[in-house]
């Protein structure tokens, strides 16, 4: 089925509400003018009026500074194929317990469950999100989607943390040093946290969450 102008601009208003943000704050983390995406734009003069597309670019531009896949894309967009494949799952407490990454930080292992995807690949899994820390943009029982192969993060970006004793976080990275990482919550209640890069085993961004 085509992509419609409709569910093309219905799947931009949701990715900015998954990143917290405008679309005029959406539309300025990607690098464009902060007007680029608001509803006035989307139709141009004309009776009726004429449906205005953001350009290729601007749509790459908005994937990038959100961590996002053009297939999550359309699948927020409802032009995906049917999910016929899985990936694994698994609560945030019980990532933290041994047993269940190998050494290559990758599931493994028994007590994984599973959550539906178009195209999965062997270093994508998926986290049950437990506490409020990172409330009101991710709650507890939302699935947070994990690319192990996406660990070019930076200041700004949604990331899963492990340690090398063994607790996993979703955290925002609030600050990036050539010895130590500071990771916020989003929740005000709970302090910045500093961590030695000596003491993290990877971090990966999460570029899904389903609620």
């Amino acid at each position: 089925m085509p992509l419609s102008h409709a569910r093309l601009w219905a799947a931009l208003d949701a990715l900015a509400q998954r990143e917290g943000l405008s679309v005029s704050g959406l539309a300025k983390r990607a690098g464009l003018d902060a007007t680029a995406l608001n509803p006035s734009k989307r139709f141009g003069p004309g009776r009726p009026p004429r449906p205005r597309w953001p350009s290729t670019e601007s749509l790459n531009q908005i994937l990038e500074a959100t961590g996002v896949s053009l297939g999550a894309f359309a699948a927020l967009a409802g032009d995906a194929p049917d999910p016929a494949r899985t990936i694994p799952l698994l609560g945030l407490a019980q990532a933290g317990a041994d047993g269940f990454f190998d050494d290559a930080g990758l599931p493994t292992g028994d007590g994984w469950d599973q959550t539906d995807l178009p195209a999965p690949r062997d270093s994508l899994f998926s986290l049950v999100i437990s506490g409020d820390s990172m409330a009101p943009l991710y709650r507890e029982g939302d699935r947070v989607l994990v690319d192990r192969d996406r660990t070019d993060v930076r200041k700004g970006d949604r990331v899963v943390v492990r340690t090398l004793s063994g607790e996993t976080v979703a955290k925002e990275i609030a600050g990036l040093g050539a010895t130590a990482v500071t990771l916020a919550s989003i929740n005000p209640a709970y302090p910045d946290r500093v961590v030695a890069r000596a003491d993290i085993d990877w971090v990966a961004r999460i570029l899904w969450v389903s609620q």
